[in-house]
């Protein structure tokens, strides 16, 4: 099994890292490996709606996306974490899941996401719901903590004070590490859910 854990900061080595690397002490106990991804200190674009991901199975800029959009297919789960900046994620890692999600075919039921988010004091809230947003829209189950999955820290490396933070990251890791193998015995046994086609509306017809 393996896991993603996207890092949406600049900082390579800031409170958003501490996090996820906490996770990936609890992942490596579990036997799942881990590889982070560093998107929030690159030149992503945002999309463009030109639909050419639709026709050629990727996304027309060929960056960090269509990277990891083959290492997103392979996986059983993905941790996206962000530091929070106005309310809200980091504006680079938002261009990078919008393509990566709108660009990638493949079908994403039932692989197992986590938001995570870091922040000096608020804003947390905000910015845990608008990560878990690409989750839902793709079947994926979301996996929970012990409390909203935040950390506290301001300056580099301040989040390792925050132990009911670190806590919360390693809750997540063992309760995601269960989910995602509880879903691989059932898909032995049961098979994916059934799907409809889609019934897609229009608001003005």
């Amino acid at each position: 099994m393996k896991v993603l854990l996207v890092n949406g900061s600049p900082h390579t080595k800031g409170n958003t890292y501490i996090a996820l690397q906490e996770m990936e002490k609890i992942f490596a106990q579990e036997g799942i490996e881990t590889e982070i991804i560093q998107v929030g200190n690159q030149a992503i674009r945002g999309c463009i709606g030109c639909a050419s991901c639709r026709k050629n199975g990727k996304c027309v800029f060929d960056d960090l996306v269509n990277e990891t959009a083959a290492k997103f297919e392979k996986c059983d789960g993905l941790v996206v974490g962000s530091p929070v900046y106005y309310a809200s994620a980091n504006a680079t890692l938002i261009a990078f899941l919008d393509r990566l999600f709108y660009s990638t075919p493949f079908d994403k039921t039932m692989k197992v996401g986590a938001a995570v988010a870091a922040a000096r004091r608020g804003g947390l809230s905000s910015t845990f719901d608008e990560l878990n947003k690409y989750f839902t829209i793709s079947g994926m189950p979301v996996a929970s903590g012990q409390y909203w999955n935040s950390i506290h820290g301001s300056a580099q490396g301040e989040a390792l004070q925050d132990e009911e933070g670190l806590q919360i990251m390693r809750t997540l890791a063992r309760n995601m590490a269960f989910l995602m193998k509880s879903i691989a015995l059932g898909k032995e046994a049961y098979g994916l859910p059934e799907k409809e086609s889609p019934s897609r509306t229009n608001f003005i017809r």
